[in-house]
């Protein structure tokens, strides 16, 4: 027997792991009604991703649960180095301080503790509904209606739920991915790791924190756990299998060396992973979406895993909800796909550069390595292969004046820098309220603005903040000063005017004068497919992105 709900949910999240909370967090917090089917009835309580980086720390500032995350992770007070067997430097990488973003650099933590943070502040959204215990086992897309979806307990007991979008956050053998007409690209990078982690129970200084062994005899990595916990990752060698490699004999025994016995530590996990390097070729069919390790999966070598599926989360999110308040057309959803795909496999690239230089096991290759990254005195500008930086794929983005060329600056993930207003200072998002923010250097001329420029921007809950120098004499009483210096030099170096900086905090474009504004205003709209006569209902606006604000 099916059970039917009744409702049509704006938003069916399958899967509630980070990825699957975030998105329900931010969906949420803007006000759409959203079911969470997770087919697992209690949180996995073991540990799994273990870092990220300064810009999903501004991802979790926006999403509310900033100061919540800071509490559960440890930044990373040095730096990350690379050593050979004889424990000389191959590459030394600065992890210390505050990233771009306002957040610092590189944070570590425990699974179970960031989910348990993301879990309670989705508990708190009224608009917010997850069912733990649910397996999606159908669904079916209709051409003009919403998609239903069918789901089963451990019982054998089916429910059935429709919404207007379902999004597979469910990981990387995703249900939803397989009821998706979309192809896999797959590289086939594929590496066995042992992954061990524990809980010392002495006083150890670790230093550097986290460090990667480059020996052929088995290449090893060596980073934090999160507050209180270590990890430790041996590579799977050849005539090895997984079989003999996962087991707790195994892990003491390769712990040993390093001083970790059953006495000093509790063996908290151990399991063999496949790395891989593989995505899917759309990431929407219709009203079905994917994100996460759904729509990709990469080596752990630089990181971003979970990052990854952070960014994807943030940024569809934005779009999605422009979508369902009825202000944009639903092929604003297709720039995600492109948009994400692209820095993705960026990210993916990137794993796998670092992974090859990692993993190499003949004696003779590796000394020649050692010998060329040594030589390059240990700097990563020097010691590996340049990549291009991470910028998004063509989407909602400046386009140069023949309408078909991107602009080169667009796509780049912008910096967050302190701002006062009001006798408040803090980081930029949080006295915004975050939405499309529109950086001037100064008040606009008269006139800059049209009457339909203000329109436009007070539907899309955008924020004019003309900034000043905090050593400026005529600054108005009640104007935006920065206060850091952080982003008047830079317009300024450029000569741009304005810039318009998107939800998820990546540049849309550069104007450099009040004419070129109104035409980057233009395209803005254009890009973000408008539906006419659109204008928000305050009701389901996003909370942060409810006034559209002219201060001087």
């Amino acid at each position: 027997m099916t059970v039917e709900s009744p409702a049509v949910h704006d938003v069916a999240i399958v899967g509630f792991g980070p990825v699957g909370q975030l998105l329900a967090l931010l969906l949420g917090r803007a006000g759409h009604d959203v079911v969470v089917l997770e087919r697992w009835p209690r949180p996995y309580d073991l540990p799994r991703a273990v870092n990220f980086d300064h810009e999903i720390g501004r991802i979790f500032q926006a999403a509310g649960v900033g100061e919540q995350v800071g509490a559960v992770t440890a930044p990373v007070p040095d730096h990350y180095e690379w050593r050979n067997h004889k424990g000389e430097r191959l590459v030394r990488i600065d992890w210390s301080g505050t990233g771009p973003s306002g957040w610092p650099t590189t944070s570590f933590f425990s699974q179970p503790e960031l989910e348990s943070v993301l879990a309670t502040a989705v508990a708190g959204l009224p608009a917010v509904t997850v069912h733990r215990g649910l397996e999606v086992v159908d669904l079916r897309e209709a051409d003009d209606g919403p998609v239903q979806l069918t789901a089963r307990t451990h019982t054998g007991s089916e429910r059935a739920f429709s919404a207007r979008y379902v999004i597979g956050a469910d990981g990387a053998n995703s249900f939803v991915r397989g009821r998706m007409a979309t192809s896999v690209t797959d590289l086939g990078f594929f590496h066995d790791w042992l992954i061990v982690d524990i809980i010392p129970r002495d006083e150890v200084p670790w230093s550097p924190m986290n460090w990667q062994l480059c020996d052929p005899r088995r290449p090893t990595t060596l980073v934090s756990g999160g507050p209180g916990r270590r990890r430790w990752e041996f590579m799977r060698l050849p005539g090895e299998s997984a079989e003999q490699l996962n087991s707790r004999e195994t892990a003491w025994s390769l712990l040993k060396p390093w001083g970790r016995t059953p006495e000093n530590s509790t063996l908290e996990r151990h399991a063999v992973y496949t790395f891989q390097a593989r995505w899917a070729d759309h990431w929407r069919q219709g009203r079905l979406l994917l994100a996460g390790d759904a729509a990709h999966q990469m080596p752990p070598f630089a990181g971003q895993g979970m990052c990854s599926g952070l960014r994807d989360a943030m940024n569809l999110a934005w779009k999605l909800d422009l979508v369902l308040d009825g202000t944009a057309a639903p092929d604003l959803l297709d720039t995600y796909t492109s948009e994400r795909s692209a820095h993705i496999r960026h990210a993916i690239g990137m794993s796998m550069v670092l992974g090859r230089i990692m993993c190499v096991l003949d004696p003779e290759e590796a000394a020649a390595r050692d010998a060329r990254m040594i030589a390059a005195g240990a700097d990563p500008a020097r010691a590996l292969p340049p990549t291009p930086p991470p910028v998004l794929g063509d989407g909602v983005l400046q386009r140069g004046p023949d309408g078909t060329t991107r602009c080169p600056q667009a796509g780049h993930l912008t910096p967050q820098h302190r701002v006062s207003h009001r006798g408040r200072t803090a980081l930029l998002d949080e006295v915004t309220g975050g939405g499309f923010t529109v950086l001037t250097d100064g008040a606009l001329p008269d006139g800059t603005l049209t009457d339909a420029d203000r329109a436009f921007l007070h539907t899309i809950g955008a924020t004019v903040v003309p900034l000043h120098s905090p050593d400026t004499r005529d600054a108005p009483a009640h104007g935006y000063l920065d206060t850091d210096g952080g982003y008047l030099p830079h317009l300024r170096e450029h000569r741009h005017l304005a810039a318009v900086i998107r939800p998820d905090f990546y540049l849309f474009g550069t104007a450099t004068t009040p004419a070129q504004l109104r035409l980057l205003l233009g395209q803005l709209h254009e890009r973000l497919r408008l539906l006419p006569g659109s204008a928000r209902n305050p009701r389901t606006a996003p909370r942060a992105s409810r006034t559209f604000t002219t201060d001087p």
